[in-house]
């Protein structure tokens, strides 16, 4: 009998789904965004996910533990400036964590089995504001969605986001389609470049009429003044006065979750009327 170890060791001859070269081949581009999709768009079928509340703001704000462990560490007045300055943003933690904690308990998120669950928290699964998001849903006992993104420097997912919901994407683009698609409301802390990208970019689908309406509220500010002029817009005619009222800015959890449920947040009908305020 003729040898044919040849032929089966051949790349031809390994099964598409197992050849890896193939799979990452630049006429495969289409296969892969597709199949982005449909990995997330499968699980969070599988738990009932129906609406989300997408938590944005920076990764680089600490903890209170962390915050607290650079204070300790601060060896000369620099670093002691540095340290402080760091601890005054966990704040923005703080916050975080308390709103998406409230958002998961009054929201519809606590449900039995899988489902259906509606306004469950939702963020980039990484440090920062996102861990913040996380743990609160974590604190309530509810499940919370991580959309991480493969970066030449990686980023870790954090620990709070609900395993089985954690997902990594390649592709920018798609991971802000999953972020977007089923939105119910959008709370924005404060962030950089990242944080304005995803937040002026859903604020365009909003002022487009290109996604439903939902409510948008932004966090501290005293941040917000200090770095978007909104107002200016309008003046420059950039923007019409009407625009503005896409968005809400607040201080507090409370006033952040007063401001979803007055301005179109949806509930599930047993929590109608649970404002929390």
């Amino acid at each position: 009998m003729d040898d044919n170890k040849a032929q089966r060791r051949s790349a031809s001859y390994t099964l598409a789904v197992e050849d890896t070269a193939f799979l990452l081949r630049d006429e495969l581009r289409a296969i892969r965004f597709a199949l982005e999709y449909e990995k997330a768009e499968l699980l969070l079928r599988e738990w009932g996910v129906r609406s989300t509340v997408v938590v944005f703001g920076s990764a680089r704000v600490p903890s209170p533990e962390q915050a607290e462990a650079l204070l300790r560490s601060a060896r000369d007045p620099a670093a002691l400036v540095a340290a402080r300055r760091r601890a005054a943003q966990s704040a923005w933690y703080r916050t975080a964590r308390q709103f998406a904690r409230i958002v998961s308990e009054r929201g519809g998120a606590l449900v039995g089995d899988h489902g259906p669950r509606s306004n469950v928290i939702a963020t980039g699964g990484g440090p920062g504001v996102m861990e913040a998001a996380n743990r609160g849903a974590s604190d309530a006992g509810a499940p919370s969605i991580g959309f991480n993104i493969t970066l030449p420097h990686e980023q870790e997912p954090n620990a709070f986001s609900t395993p089985d919901l954690t997902f990594r994407f390649h592709y920018f683009a798609m991971r802000k389609m999953h972020l977007a698609m089923r939105a119910s409301a959008l709370a924005v802390f404060p962030g950089g470049f990242g944080t304005f990208d995803e937040l002026f970019e859903l604020l365009t689908l909003q002022q487009t009429g290109k996604a439903p309406a939902m409510p948008i509220v932004l966090f501290d500010r005293a941040f917000w003044r200090d770095v978007v002029n909104f107002d200016a817009l309008v003046e420059h005619g950039m923007v019409g006065e009407r625009d503005l009222g896409l968005l809400e800015i607040v201080d507090t959890a409370e006033q952040g979750w007063e401001s979803l449920v007055r301005r179109g947040l949806q509930l599930p009908a047993r929590d109608k009327g649970e404002g929390g305020t």
